[in-house]
């Protein structure tokens, strides 16, 4: 397969998704039977951000050209995926690469999110059977000539053992983080709900701590927070709420709450779900530095850092862990 045949059907995968056609509305369907996590709304914005932030020619062909990408690989190499499965398609972008760079893929999803990939990859071999050389899918990765694999900081040192001799990519957990001044809008307020309260608060982008000056009025967050109350209408989340909530009260700590999130002060940067930390600032600049070489932080949300309600829509360039896949493909 040429370059622009793999940007042509990738770009055609990107309008399969957008029409939201009958086939496609079964799967997601059948992906939330599987992980209730995987709530409809949920897989629409994913999907709908992938076909919007990814799956564009006029996007992809400038992107693929930065790295000089050839039609076919001097010698080609295989790449053992381990997929994530925390948030809808969250291990998309990695497959992404390896296919526009023409390298064979070999793809472990996650059992959390084992419905909506493959079907994917079925619809390119579809469009194009030659994908099938390319894609495919495996519960052991052996033999490969590197890997990628995105899990949490446990899972990683099974990694590093057993794939750490070749080249690789291994992530951990990383989380996102807000640095607020008191300022900030309701329309900002609701734009930021929407950054810590997407996918019930499990991606890596999603916010789980703010970063507030001394006396900060929480009142106006909490109730741009209530646009999500519906959340308790899903038992995993208000099975959450409901016991660190009872954690909190029998721990005698002090909390805030607008009956579906709980605002809690607390220095580490990673919350449960249904509850956010929250920390305050005296120096905002040294916070910044700080927060800039924290290598838990995917994401800082503030004024002059990434704009408020941007957190969940990474572009092909915003890769994960700050870590160049494309590159570390091409240097292969």
């Amino acid at each position: 397969m040429t370059l622009q045949t793999r940007i042509q059907i990738l770009g055609q995968l990107g309008k399969y998704l957008l029409e939201d056609g009958p086939i496609w509305k079964a799967f997601k369907e059948r992906a939330y039977r599987e992980n209730p996590w995987f709530i409809p709304e949920f897989i629409e914005i994913a999907s709908r951000q992938i076909a919007e932030k990814f799956l564009q020619t006029e996007l992809l062909e400038p992107w693929a050209n930065q790295y000089a990408t050839p039609d076919q690989p001097q010698r080609p190499h295989t790449i053992g995926l381990v997929m994530a499965g925390n948030i809808p398609l969250v291990g998309f972008h990695d497959l992404l690469c390896c296919f526009i760079s023409g390298q064979k893929t070999i793809v472990k999803t996650s059992s959390k999110d084992d419905v909506l990939i493959k079907h994917l990859v079925t619809k390119l071999q579809e469009w194009a059977p030659e994908t099938t050389h390319l894609i495919s899918f495996a519960e052991n990765l052996k033999g490969c000539d590197a890997y990628i694999a995105t899990g949490s900081n446990n899972s990683s040192r099974y990694f590093e053992f057993y794939f750490g001799k070749y080249p690789h990519i291994i992530r951990k957990n990383r989380t996102s983080v807000a640095v607020l001044d008191g300022t900030e809008s309701e329309a900002t307020l609701n734009l930021l709900a929407d950054d810590i309260q997407f996918y019930f608060g499990l991606g890596c982008r999603n916010i789980t701590q703010i970063f507030v000056p001394k006396d900060y009025d929480f009142l106006p967050l909490l109730q741009a927070l209530r646009k999500y109350e519906y959340f308790m209408d899903y038992h995993k989340y208000k099975h959450n709420f409901d016991y660190h909530l009872a954690i909190l009260i029998m721990g005698n700590k002090y909390y805030m709450s607008n009956e579906s999130l709980i605002l809690t002060e607390n220095i580490a940067a990673f919350s449960p779900v249904s509850q956010v930390h929250y920390a305050y600032y005296s120096d905002k600049e040294h916070l910044l530095n700080d927060l800039s070489n924290n290598t838990s932080i995917q994401c800082i949300v503030g004024h002059g850092q990434i704009a408020f309600g941007n957190a969940q829509q990474p572009g092909l360039k915003d890769y994960a862990d700050g870590v160049d896949t494309m590159q570390f493909l091409s240097n292969l």
